[in-house]
């Protein structure tokens, strides 16, 4: 079995979000090398599905990559807080709809070349609206988008995201027969 063998890291720098480090590999064949990574804080997402067959997302701007799309209500998981309660806690801040019951979809390691980041995908079957998203400077609108019109969505590049292509694939296979 082909394994790398990570044998100490030091941080190189490190913020409330983040830590860039430096890792020192080897290599199956005996080599070394250094090898930078980040680790990052979990990440929760929820996908909302009403009655209808319509998931609940957010249309936004992504300043990095200076691109536009459809997204699910993410954010990381704050000290002290279950994945279940920050997915339900980011849902209501940047939607300003109340979810019941979360059920587990699937975690993704988006980018585990780089980083360790996880990213756990939630669904719950309905939303109440309880009033404007507290955090509505995330997206420029919400919308509840038939699941049936994803894979359509994710081929013109309206859905960008990975844990979102993911997460909104594996729903439309699961609901969408």
């Amino acid at each position: 079995m082909s394994v790398w063998k990570n044998l100490g890291e030091q941080t190189v720098y490190a913020n409330q979000w983040f830590k860039i480090n430096l890792a020192d590999v080897e290599l199956p064949d005996g080599r070394h090398l250094d090898h930078y990574l980040m680790r990052l804080r979990p990440v929760a997402l929820t996908a909302a599905v009403n009655a209808d067959d319509e998931v609940l997302l957010l249309w936004r701007h992504r300043f990095i990559t200076d691109s536009w799309g459809w997204e699910l209500p993410a954010g990381v998981v704050d000290d002290g807080e279950t994945i279940e309660q920050a997915a339900a806690r980011e849902l209501l801040e940047e939607t300003g709809w109340r979810i019941g019951p979360l059920h587990p979809l699937l975690t993704v390691e988006p980018s585990n070349g780089l980083t360790d980041a996880r990213h756990h995908v939630f669904w719950a079957e309905g939303a109440e609206y309880v009033g404007h998203p507290q955090d509505d400077f995330e997206s420029e609108r919400r919308e509840w988008v038939p699941l049936a019109r994803v894979p359509e969505m994710v081929e013109k590049g309206e859905i960008r995201s990975a844990n979102a292509v993911a997460a909104l694939l594996l729903l439309h296979k699961r609901r969408c027969r």
